[in-house]
């Protein structure tokens, strides 16, 4: 067998490992009593059949592209950033307090400036595990899962308390002023232009890491950290700003959702789309343009969901489970890699002295 296919399959063990878990979740569709083909198809039919569809599927894509473009900067530099969730809603947070207390200024200067809050309060909240890692080496992992619950617990404070609208059915704020949402742009939908954004941020991101002298050197760091420092490479600095820069992104996610869909603050407004982004940016490998294509079949899944729970039959909790063979089985693919099978280094080993012999 050609070790040329051989390293070819293994570099596309993130799209197996989900074939496989589609597969997996066909047959416990079948194994309930139910049609997995009638099933799958009516998924794919309420994500893309109409314009209903498709705006749903590109709206819930919008925030998954912000929140999975973080992790995965993060992840590239070394820095792994599972707290995307809580910077999400934070990011939320300073998008409607900048639309609700910032007043007089047109739709120009107050979407940018929205937007810039919630960017910033999520880079915040991602620098503070950042920063312990750069600095003391504490792990990350950690720290960010204590931020994430930390903000949760916050934004259901300033919901329910200095931001609750009195006389409201629920934990929730007042609506931002106009000048701070996203506009629409497709009429009779909510897809907004974040999701224009989103876009221009995938190939933007795309660039830097593949073109500039920074997307080399967070490449490295990631890579290398120690070998980066001897380099000249400011570790502490760079390891802060990655990290600020990646909480940033997920803010944008949050802001996004508020600026675009909500219009105001809620304590649970996120189905859980910073989660999600920690297996899109693993699934993508960190590829900016893969995490746009994962973040649209995320999307996709979520928005078929109802659709297949009214033609085939199947409870939505499904796509729930599929989503979780999704994780489990790309977290085998990560693995494959530094598994070598023996016909795997058998093979390497027979090319090895040939390259030798060629040089």
């Amino acid at each position: 067998m050609n070790l040329n296919w051989k390293r070819t399959a293994l570099s596309l063990s993130p799209i197996w490992a989900t074939l496989v878990a589609l597969a997996l979740g066909a047959g416990l569709i079948l194994l309930a009593g139910l049609n997995p083909i009638k099933a799958y198809y009516a998924l794919f039919m309420g994500a893309f059949s109409n314009i209903y569809g498709i705006s749903s599927t590109l709206t819930k894509t919008t925030p998954l592209i912000f929140a999975s473009l973080g992790v995965a900067l993060a992840f590239k530099g070394g820095y792994f950033n599972v707290g995307a969730e809580g910077q999400l809603y934070l990011g939320g947070l300073g998008a409607t307090l900048a639309g609700l207390y910032i007043h007089g200024l047109s739709p120009l200067l107050h979407i940018p400036v929205t937007l810039t809050a919630g960017f910033v309060a999520g880079g915040i909240w991602s620098l503070i595990p950042g920063y312990l890692k750069a600095r003391h080496e504490v792990n990350e992992i950690i720290t960010c899962i204590f931020m994430y619950f930390i903000g949760l617990l916050f934004i259901e404070y300033m919901a329910s308390g200095p931001l609750f609208e009195p006389g409201a059915p629920a934990a929730m704020s007042r609506e931002i002023a106009a000048s701070a949402q996203l506009p629409i742009i497709i009429p009779n939908t909510d897809v907004h232009l974040g999701f224009l954004m989103s876009l221009a941020l995938v190939f933007i991101m795309h660039l830097v890491l593949t073109k500039t002298t920074i997307g080399y050197q967070i490449t490295a760091m990631g890579l290398n950290p120690v070998a980066s420092r001897y380099a000249g490479v400011n570790i502490v600095k760079d390891m802060c700003v990655l990290s600020f820069v990646s909480g940033g992104l997920a803010g944008l996610a949050g802001a996004s959702e508020i600026m675009g869909l909500k219009h105001r603050l809620f304590d649970a407004f996120s189905p859980g789309y910073g989660l999600d982004a920690i297996v899109i940016a693993f699934l993508a490998k960190s590829n900016p343009i893969g995490v746009m294509v994962a973040s649209l079949f995320f999307g996709a899944l979520r928005s078929g969901a109802g659709m297949m729970q009214r033609a085939a039959g199947v409870p939505t909790t499904a796509v729930l489970a599929i989503q979780g063979l999704v994780i489990l089985f790309v977290a085998i693919s990560l693995v494959l890699p530094q598994w070598r099978p023996r016909w795997f280094r058998a093979d390497m080993d027979k090319e090895t002295p040939r390259k030798k012999e060629n040089e």
